[in-house]
């Protein structure tokens, strides 16, 4: 390992905690900056809670340009897009439909499969550690399907996923009311995916705050970054709204704020902000076991503790943090049609949370070290995958700056790609 270092952590999420977590477990200093209080809302917080194996497809996968398309008609949809003359984000739109084909999807596979098995693996460390406070649950993911011709599709990635080594079982409805029986189900079908685990997000992220300052760790709280102060190829300072905090090494993990925050070190980070919605009921008419993916809608429906929380949407539209109605009720009539003991009424006084994914242009996240700074890297660019990828992200960012060799190879997840 190499000599103590004073690391500086811009983003007090998931990514910017967990790397926090590793590299305080290899004797680092480490300051965590969090723009928000300690009461902050975070997109760490509000989502679906899924760690998956199974999710071997990055986000720009084939086909998905064509499928956005044909939501953009439906004010309902699972997807959105706003319409905006923004350089920015045209530039990553048409990065993004560029990524969006077969070759490069079937080279993430095992890219994706290794990182999130092994943050899994990293879960159940960190779940025997602190007693399993954030509700680490291994008993997979099982997803839903109305139609035929959407399980048809499935049954395909299925057998993409066992040549990677993983288990899956495809099922018939019997099978699906066997495996829920608590729950019912209007489907024709499921595909369980037995690796697949959740947590609860809203005791995580405390739980791994608390884990960085019994650690040694300083998390500083409003401590918005403003700038930088820099000398030649070293970053200095970070400065922030609590005035300088130094560092020997520096880390960006601010999620979706992480592109506009490097604009100010002239490093090109192309990420857009992908708005999700859930919805969580305290007291659920019915329950499921495990976590449940409502494929056709693209909709998460994962148990936390007593209650149930319902998750879904991709909405680009910048960062507008107002709640669109049409994208709240398609997530609730998705739940409707799939779940018909639930009631719309069951709804009602919820209220709805949004947050930002940060969308890189081909669907995977920006892990490494930049060519232009000696001693800053990122942790950015997760998509719906960082609450999953969290663990092994931390780790990697705590190898990387104890110059070790990484235990994955981060050549493909390089910060620099779009440069």
């Amino acid at each position: 390992m190499s000599a103590t270092r004073t690391v500086v952590i811009c983003g007090g999420g998931v990514i910017g905690l967990s790397s926090a977590y590793y590299l305080l477990q290899r004797g680092h200093r480490v300051t965590v900056l969090e723009r928000g209080g300690a009461d902050r809302d975070c997109c760490s917080l509000g989502n679906a809670g899924l760690i998956s194996p199974s999710h071997i497809l990055p986000l720009a996968a084939p086909g998905i340009v064509g499928q956005a398309l044909r939501w953009m008609g439906d004010p309902e949809s699972p997807f959105h897009v706003r319409a905006r003359l923004d350089a920015s984000f045209l530039s990553w739109g048409y990065r993004f439909w560029r990524a969006s084909n077969a070759k490069r999807a079937h080279r993430a596979g095992p890219l994706l499969r290794d990182l999130n098995l092994r943050s899994r693996a990293l879960y159940e460390d960190l779940a025997a550690r602190a007693g399993n406070d954030f509700d680490l649950s291994r008993d997979g993911l099982l997803m839903l399907f109305r139609s035929k011709r959407a399980l048809d599709v499935e049954a395909l990635h299925a057998s993409r996923v066992r040549e990677l080594g993983m288990p899956v079982e495809l099922l018939g409805a019997d099978q699906v009311a066997t495996l829920e029986p608590d729950l019912t189900v209007d489907a024709i079908g499921g595909v369980f995916y037995p690796l697949d685990a959740h947590v609860t997000p809203q005791r995580l992220i405390p739980t791994l705050a608390r884990l960085v300052v019994e650690g040694g760790g300083r998390i500083a709280w409003d401590a918005e970054l403003t700038d930088w102060r820099v000398e030649r190829r070293g970053i200095r300072a970070a400065i922030t709204t609590q005035g300088e905090v130094c560092g020997d090494e520096f880390v960006l993990a601010a999620g979706s704020w992480s592109a506009a925050i490097a604009r100010k070190l002239e490093l090109r980070l192309p990420l857009e902000p992908g708005k999700g919605y859930s919805l969580t009921l305290e007291r659920p008419r019915e329950r499921p076991r495990r976590a449940l993916l409502l494929e056709e809608a693209r909709v998460a429906v994962t148990p936390m503790g007593a209650s149930l929380r319902v998750g879904g949407t991709m909405e680009l539209a910048g960062f507008d943090p107002r709640v669109n109605p049409r994208r709240v009720r398609g997530l609730i009539r998705s739940v409707l049609r799939y779940l018909p003991a639930f009631r719309e009424e069951d709804f009602a006084p919820v209220r709805p949370w949004q947050g930002f994914r940060p969308l890189s242009p081909d669907g995977l996240p920006y892990i490494g070290r930049t060519r232009r700074f000696d001693n800053l890297a990122v942790a950015a660019g997760h998509a719906m995958m960082g609450l999953s990828m969290g663990p092994i992200t931390g780790l990697l960012i705590a190898e990387l700056l104890s110059g070790e060799r990484p235990s994955v190879d981060l050549a493909p997840l390089s910060p620099d790609r779009y440069a």
